[in-house]
């Protein structure tokens, strides 16, 4: 049998065995010709450019020079360096980490340094051409031109596979930089050469996550001639083996014109033996372009959850990257065996599901995850239960783990309604009792102003910064334990939450109609401004009174009540739109996407403008729903208002798209908008559930009539529980109010 025969087989394996996963897609879509991975790749977006499957170990793609907030990715379209392929990234984030074990092709001596872009020869990076550059589902390709070298990667969930076409030189090579990372440092770096094609080792680092731990096992195509090892910037001659804090390998060839030298990477965050059995158990042999072809098929399976109609071809592009970048993250963390890092520093044996990381719960929990339910109910309880799992590590839920981690990234416990939510709609495969265990555990707890809370029954704003913001994070994750109280019958849990979710009251000044810092002695916070925001410096996160006042998803009608009437709530929202002035010098970046003061850019404002359906008056929703598809969300490389938020801001437009968005924190009750899709049919587990906006165009925005099933509906909302059944859902689209 002859290795070309051996390929075909093993690409043909890859592709049917994908083909039995995805059996949701239509015989013949091909719904990857509709992502453009470049939107949100300039301005704010921050999302993350290269080579990967959904949910995967491993994101292979460029990193840049720079290390500042719009390279928190790796990757800003404004920027056409290149350090390096760098085996993980994040997507979209504010904080940057991760661009672990970063590979270098080159041609000629260089500097084993990041380098700056004042001084060409400062280290081994090259501008990267943008003419020659491709992005597509699970592939990427760039032309190095400082060195003549055509670079292109796929890869699997876990290996990652590089080709890199050289020009004829005598002094070609493949560089190993395990120092460069984005925004840590390594705390040491390790490589050994196993035999003339195979090397392994591991970066440790401490950046965003504290002592985290990637370990590799890589092999080459083509034997190198020779090998260099570097520690902290000297050659150690004749090593074949080198610990150091700053550690590099060059690994050098002979190459002709034209010629193709791979080389793939395994990763594992447990040890180098389990990254050598990743390697060997996903990508045993070098066909590029059936790994290729495979990657395509699962991002194709992926993205055909959802099949949409609309005569605009911006809206599909724009919608199938939304779902490209929405299955991005999180990311798979446990090897093939099952065994993962866990968040007490130990490695686990498999746990019997798939053990994943970097959930960015505060961003998510408001669309993201409600969107899988719907789109992948098959992996919500892998996520529950990887946050059930840390709980038992670290002593309560996740806030932002990263890599056996806990960054304590943003604020409340944020895992709580993604816990509650899938309970609520009764997931298969998540222990009620375990999860509500573990969520009152948390809640229970006396860090991040818990302690000061139960004594005064809010978060005074002399105790801790961003006091409001917690406190409302806390109160909307209360009610979502409530209601898991309630459904398990623990009644008096039920009251006591209850109690406590009903907080932002007290924080809440009627004199001005907006939420307000209270000091332990029950004053209001006399440095006050509704406006103006200080980052890490006064009472809110990321957003001012006006934007915080409204997150109380859970209680709006006793959010009416502070007001007074539902009148006044009304006027008061629809000054939100209406009313400007300048954040301030101190603001955070984030609060970007302005409508009046509404910040679509940002997470907390991302249910309000559904909040005037639950008011009573829809049409005022449809028309800011509207708004805000159509002017914040474009099919170009800046894309989106503020950073993507590892799939955030992308599910807000999917849910919103098809007129749809979850505006309580758990339960599933998805509540009407505006859609501007002729047709959305989702495949939910087993059944398909089809949504028809007839009539739908740009001036007809209101939903005039709804049917569910072929019958009329006075509903203003529907439930996780009549879509999961499958059937269909019909709005009758007009112009007039």
């Amino acid at each position: 049998m002859t290795m070309m025969t051996k390929k075909g087989i093993w690409a043909r394996i890859m592709v049917a065995a994908l083909a039995v996963a995805g059996c949701f897609v239509s015989e013949g879509a091909n719904y990857t010709q509709w992502v453009n991975p470049l939107i949100g790749s300039a301005g704010d977006g921050n999302v993350w450019v290269g080579a990967s499957v959904p949910f995967g170990m491993v994101q292979l793609g460029p990193t840049s020079v720079p290390m500042e907030w719009h390279f928190c990715s790796g990757y800003n379209r404004s920027d056409s360096t290149v350090i390096g392929f760098s085996q993980n990234h994040l997507s979209g984030t504010g904080s940057s980490d991760l661009m672990d074990v970063n590979v270098m092709p080159v041609t000629g001596e260089v500097k084993y340094a990041r380098g700056t872009v004042d001084d060409p020869q400062s280290g081994m990076w090259s501008l990267s051409d943008r003419r020659r550059e491709v992005a597509e589902p699970g592939y990427y390709k760039t032309y190095l031109s400082r060195y003549g070298i055509m670079a292109e990667m796929t890869a699997t969930c876990r290996v990652g596979l590089h080709r890199y076409t050289f020009p004829a030189s005598d002094d070609a090579a493949i560089v190993v930089d395990l120092e460069s990372g984005q925004f840590d440092h390594a705390t040491a770096g390790y490589i050994r050469v196993i035999d003339e094609c195979t090397i392994e080792g591991f970066r440790f680092s401490d950046g965003w996550a504290q002592g985290q731990r990637v370990y590799f096992a890589a092999q080459f195509s083509k034997p190198f001639r020779s090998v260099r090892l570097i520690a902290d910037g000297k050659e150690v001659p004749g090593a074949k083996e080198l610990k150091a804090m700053s550690t590099y390998g060059r690994f050098d060839f002979v190459t002709a014109e034209g010629e193709q030298v791979l080389m793939k990477v395994g990763l594992s965050c447990t040890s180098m033996q389990a990254a050598r059995m990743n390697l060997a158990a996903e990508m045993p042999g070098w066909d590029f372009d059936g790994v290729r072809a495979a990657a395509r098929k699962q991002w194709n399976d992926a993205l055909g959850r959802i099949e949409i109609k609309t005569a605009d071809d911006s809206v599909k592009r724009i919608f199938y990257t939304a779902m490209y970048h929405a299955m991005i993250a999180p990311f798979t963390v446990s090897d093939v065996s099952g065994s993962y890092r866990g968040h007490d520093g130990k490695v686990h044996g498999n746990p019997g599901h798939r053990t994943f990381t970097a959930l960015s719960l505060w961003d998510t929990y408001r669309a993201w995850h409600p969107l899988m339910t719907l789109i992948r109910p098959e992996m919500v309880p892998e996520m529950v239960n990887t946050m059930l799992d840390i709980c038992d590590e670290q002593g309560r839920l996740p806030i932002w783990p990263l890599y056996g981690c806990e960054t304590e990234g943003m604020i409340g416990y944020p895992a709580v309604p993604v816990v509650a939510d899938a309970v609520l709609k009764g997931i298969k495969g998540v222990d009620p009792e375990r999860a509500y265990a573990a969520m009152r555990k948390t809640a229970m707890g006396n860090d991040r102003g818990l302690r000061a809370r139960r004594e005064y029954g809010y978060i005074p704003c002399d105790s801790m910064m961003r006091s409001v913001a917690f406190e409302l994070e806390y109160d909307l994750a209360d009610w979502a334990i409530a209601q898991v109280a309630r459904k398990l019958g623990k009644e008096a849990d039920y009251d006591y939450f209850m109690e406590r979710s009903r907080g932002y009251k007290k924080v809440f000044d009627k004199s001005i109609n907006l939420m307000r810092g209270k000091d332990s002695k029950g004053e209001w916070n006399k440095a006050f401004d509704p406006i103006k925001q200080i980052h890490f410096g006064d009472e809110f996160c990321e957003g001012n009174a006006w934007q915080y006042t409204w997150l109380v998803p859970h209680d709006i009608e006793g959010l009416t009540e502070c007001f007074g009437s539902r009148e006044a709530t009304i006027a008061k929202l629809d000054s939100l739109f209406e009313i400007t002035g300048d954040l301030g010098e101190e603001a955070a970046p984030d609060i970007s996407g302005l409508i009046g003061m509404y910040a679509h850019g940002n997470e907390p404002s991302h249910h309000v403008l559904y909040l005037y359906n639950l008011l009573g008056e829809p049409w005022k929703t449809a028309e800011r729903v509207r708004q805000v598809l159509g002017t914040m969300y474009h099919d170009d490389p800046v894309g989106m208002e503020g950073n993507e938020d590892m799939g955030q801001m992308s599910a807000w437009y999917i849910m919103s798209a098809m007129g749809l968005y979850q505006v309580e924190p758990a339960g599933g009750k998805y509540v009407f908008g505006s859609p501007i899709l002729d047709e959305a049919v989702l495949k939910i587990g087993k059944k398909k559930f089809r949504i028809v906006a007839h009539n739908v165009s740009a001036e007809n925005k209101y939903i005039k009539s709804v049917k569910l099933n072929g019958r009329a509906y006075d509903k203003w909302y529907i439930t996780h529980e009549d879509m999961a059944r499958g059937g269909t859902l019909e709005f009758f689209m007009g112009g007039e109010r």
